[in-house]
């Protein structure tokens, strides 16, 4: 299991948290998703065995926010 802190622009309300954390979830492989809008960051634990990194930052990016 892994877990990764990323910086995520453009989340500002509510259903950006709900709209990140169903997007990470629904993808194989994702554990837990933590979304702070004040932070701007979405912790993610992962086993990266079944997903890597990249395809996480990609789904957040296919969503319409930025990931640092």
């Amino acid at each position: 299991m892994k877990q990764e802190l990323l910086n995520v622009n453009g989340m500002s309300c509510q259903h950006c948290v709900n709209n990140v954390t169903r997007g990470l979830t629904s993808i194989s492989g994702v554990e837990k998703v933590e979304v702070s809008l004040v932070a701007k960051t979405v912790a993610v634990s992962y086993n990266d065995q079944l997903v890597k990194l990249d395809q996480i930052k990609a789904k957040i990016e296919s969503l319409g926010y930025s990931v640092k």
